[in-house]
């Protein structure tokens, strides 16, 4: 069997009444909120973050958060 092609609009409205009517609206959300793209420039972001420091400082306070 062959499925026709439709356009992803129309595929997208149909996910998302499956997932309401299966889910309910909160889990609907919650599982749409994981694949949302973000804003801003995570890149200049980063720069700006982290430029005064070396690979080792940023290593040991990762592991300084994960013990707090």
């Amino acid at each position: 069997m062959i499925a026709p092609n439709r356009p992803i609009s129309e595929i997208n409205q149909q996910a998302i009444e499956l997932l309401l009517k299966e889910l309910g609206a909160v889990a609907t959300l919650r599982f749409l909120n994981q694949y949302s793209s973000g804003a801003g420039d995570y890149v200049s972001e980063r720069e700006s973050l982290f430029r005064d420091l070396t690979l080792d400082q940023l290593i040991t306070e990762v592991r300084q958060e994960g013990r707090d």
